[in-house]
């Protein structure tokens, strides 16, 4: 019922001559971005939660296969003049990927608990797990996105892109 008020008022306010009550319909965004909210909390810890165990496993991995890794960009350093200052920037990047890694994991299995057990610091802890796995593509893009438009607060809302002036 509120989403069917809030989007009737939305493109009330989109139509040229109409007027709606600005006070009702901030009220009604206010109810609308609070029940989104709570609405999707659990998601978000569930997702988190497991989103955040798949980034320890995959630092674990990298870490057990960092051998591998070695002799494999070694190989591709054969024919380059100096392969050891290249090497040591190697694992420069993947002591900070694997540090990434895990922090991302260990973020994101926090914020899951929190988004589960409703604690206070739940918001704070999945922004800023959501932040920092925005740069692994798809899972970490697609899970810190939807974290963002869920709980970044909804404060103004834009104008209608349509004014009254250009209607006419």
């Amino acid at each position: 019922m509120r989403v069917q008020y809030w989007v009737t008022t939305v493109f009330l306010t989109a139509l040229p001559g109409a007027r709606v009550d600005e006070r009702r319909r901030k009220m009604s965004l206010d109810q609308f971005a609070e029940g989104n909210l709570s609405a999707h909390r659990r998601i978000l810890g569930v997702c988190w939660l497991v989103y955040g165990i798949l980034r320890l496993i995959m630092g674990i991995c990298l870490v057990l296969f960092s051998g591998t890794a070695t002799v494999m960009f070694g190989a591709l350093l054969s024919r380059v003049a100096e392969p050891f200052a290249l090497m040591s920037d190697f694992h420069l990047v993947y002591a900070g990927i694997v540090v990434l890694t895990v922090l991302c994991g260990i973020l994101g299995i926090l914020a899951g608990l929190a988004l589960l057990a409703n604690q206070r610091p739940a918001r704070m802890v999945a922004l800023l797990a959501a932040f920092l796995s925005i740069s692994e593509i798809p899972f970490g893009t697609t899970l810190g996105i939807y974290t963002l438009v869920v709980l970044l607060p909804l404060r103004d809302v834009s104008p209608p892109i349509r004014s009254q002036k250009s209607a006419l």
